[in-house]
């Protein structure tokens, strides 16, 4: 260990070397990390471009020098992919925005409001992310069937906004907490309602913890596939994952159109977390922090 003379005395300091060879370690290991992260997407790019045959090969990655871009009009066509589409947005619309407007109005009760058995109701509502998903299924099916809404946007909007309010309640009630409540009582004092409290301040003030309920709402939503594929049975109604299930009995051979729909498939939750990466790490942050 080397020591260098400062003005108020003698620190001991590691050599400026073998701090850029840590550096330098650190950004190896992060960089193997990245490249572990995004090898899958390539590879899966890469074999939706291929000819069938040339699948079945030694080669990791295939690079055709002819690229098939006739999978994708295959997968968009005969896998309908536009029907499939529209319906996971009709459903993800309405699941992420009722999630993210009740999950503030709770949260804002659960930490403003002053009523009886209030932390109760915040431990049973915070008990719904200790659930598996896979133990609803048979429940909810059987109580969607009696209630006539099994096969519809309904039976799969209601089971999503319940799997998915828990964890936005507690993002939320973490975040809630930070704001100063001298900003509502001003509100307030102005003549401002409740509801005017909640939309013009605590939805602008609470924006980072907006958005990660929001993304996070639209990963586990959009991906999904054992509930649409229990609750759904009309091929009306059926949501895009459901184009990977059907390429997969009827093109059983045609694994690079498989791979090009699986590609279509995770494409738009791709963009988006691209898109919204910084304010999901914010968000998520700051509700961790303040929490």
């Amino acid at each position: 260990m080397k020591k260098y003379k400062l003005s108020d005395g003698i620190l001991d300091v590691a050599p400026v070397k073998s701090r850029n060879w840590a550096r330098l370690l650190i950004y190896l290991l992060l960089l193997i990390v990245a490249i572990g992260q995004l090898f899958p997407l390539i590879w899966l790019l890469d074999f939706s471009l291929a000819k069938d045959g040339e699948l079945f090969g030694p080669k990791i990655l295939i690079w055709p020098s002819n690229p098939q871009f006739e999978n994708y009009k295959v997968a968009w066509v005969d896998g309908k992919i536009p029907q499939y589409l529209f319906n996971s947005i009709i459903v993800n619309v309405i699941s992420v925005s009722l999630t993210v407007l009740f999950s503030v109005m709770m949260s804002y009760a659960f930490t403003r409001m002053q009523w009886k058995l209030k932390n109760f109701c915040l431990t049973i509502v915070l008990l719904g992310m200790m659930i598996p998903i896979h133990a609803t299924l048979l429940p909810n099916f059987s109580s969607f069937r009696v209630l006539g809404i099994s096969d519809s946007f309904l039976g799969l909007i209601i089971p999503y906004i319940g799997i998915t309010l828990p964890m936005g309640t507690f993002l939320m009630t973490g975040f809630i907490k930070s704001i100063p409540v001298s900003i509502e009582e001003s509100i307030l004092i102005d003549g401002g309602g409740i509801f005017h409290l909640i939309i013009h301040a605590i939805f602008p003030l609470a924006k980072p913890a907006v958005i990660t309920v929001v993304i996070m709402t639209f990963f586990t939503t959009w991906n999904d596939f054992i509930m649409a594929a229990t609750y759904l049975a009309s091929d009306k109604y059926r949501t895009l994952p459901f184009a990977v299930y059907n390429f997969a009995g009827q093109y059983a051979s045609r694994y690079a159109v498989q791979f090009a729909v699986m590609t279509l498939v995770a494409l738009p939750s791709l963009i988006l977390y691209m898109i919204l990466n910084e304010q999901i790490t914010k968000g998520i942050t700051i509700g961790a922090i303040k929490g």
